[in-house]
């Protein structure tokens, strides 16, 4: 399962669609007490970071 949960990440990022649970666990396990976006913010989010040329990172 490890395994096909990698490898549907890697497919998502090849084709540009943001992976929401890597961001939802990211922000579990580094900002706790930051609010986490919905699936709708986080695309959203995402698509306007991929457009305007900035990569968006927090960390």
């Amino acid at each position: 399962m490890r395994l096909w949960r990698r490898a549907v990440q890697t497919a998502r990022l090849l084709i540009g669609v943001p992976d929401y649970d890597t961001y939802v666990e990211h922000m579990r396990l580094h900002h706790p007490e930051r609010p986490v976006m919905s699936y709708e913010e986080f695309f959203n989010e995402r698509m306007r970071a991929r457009y305007r040329g900035g990569g968006g990172r927090c960390c």
